[in-house]
């Protein structure tokens, strides 16, 4: 699943007129980028969450038959219920008896699918999240063991423990999530919610784990001026 319905506010003025999903890094869009990003690792079949400049969206996907894939969408015009909301939306439109993966359609990464699912089968970890060592307004806990245990706002001090452990590791998280069909039993909360505060309250009773992929490339494309760090990145 791409998540592709959010507003954008920190890419204005493209998405005063335009989904960031459709913002263009060398000739293609975010979302053709990971469309075709899923496809070299064998994925074909893509939920897009939509809601900002919905019909835009849905436009370009018709318009280019899927780039080659075949694309499901998840409406939400009537509401944008961020991450968490979104992918509980989504439940009845993915294989929920599989292993399946969310990825943010403003984040371009080399990271290697195939690993971080591999990853995630042989820990049976109920939700696996790619992380990075970096610099983040925010990160991700983790024990030695990889398995996330708390959270932390670095600009305000704030912080959110599920697991009392010392020392934690402070990882900033890269937007894949890897998922085992137990996910949609387990998610407490209905309605707009985001998958971070998922994640902190069903992780001192399942097993989240942190996949890490420091040294891949990544980049948030969450700003105008990061279009151009991008196309260096990713031509």
């Amino acid at each position: 699943m791409i998540f592709a319905a959010g507003l954008g506010t920190r890419f204005k003025p493209w998405t005063d007129h335009h989904p960031k999903a459709l913002a263009i890094v060398n000739q293609k869009s975010l979302l053709q980028r990971n469309i075709e990003y899923l496809q070299s690792f064998g994925i074909t079949e893509v939920v897009v969450n939509v809601h900002h400049f919905a019909d835009q969206v849905i436009q370009a996907i018709e318009a280019n038959q899927g780039w080659g894939s075949k694309v499901i969408i998840s409406d939400e015009r009537e509401e944008v219920l961020e991450t968490g909301g979104g992918l509980l939306k989504a439940a009845s439109l993915l294989q929920t008896n599989e292993t399946f993966l969310t990825i943010n359609a403003d984040i371009l990464t080399n990271l290697d699918l195939h690993q971080i699912l591999a990853f995630h089968a042989s820990r049976q970890a109920l939700v696996t999240v790619s992380v990075t060592n970096r610099k983040a307004s925010r990160h991700f806990l983790f024990n030695e063991g990889n398995r996330l245990c708390g959270w932390e706002n670095n600009q305000t001090g704030e912080q959110k423990i599920s697991i009392h452990h010392t020392p934690l590791h402070p990882m900033g998280y890269t937007c894949v999530s890897v998922f085992s069909p137990g996910i949609f039993e387990a998610i407490p909360q209905r309605g707009k919610f985001s998958l971070t505060d998922t994640y902190l309250q069903l992780a001192a009773e399942h097993l989240i784990l942190g996949y890490d992929h420091s040294g891949d490339t990544f980049i948030d494309v969450g700003k105008p001026e990061s279009v151009a760090i991008a196309e260096t990145l990713f031509p």
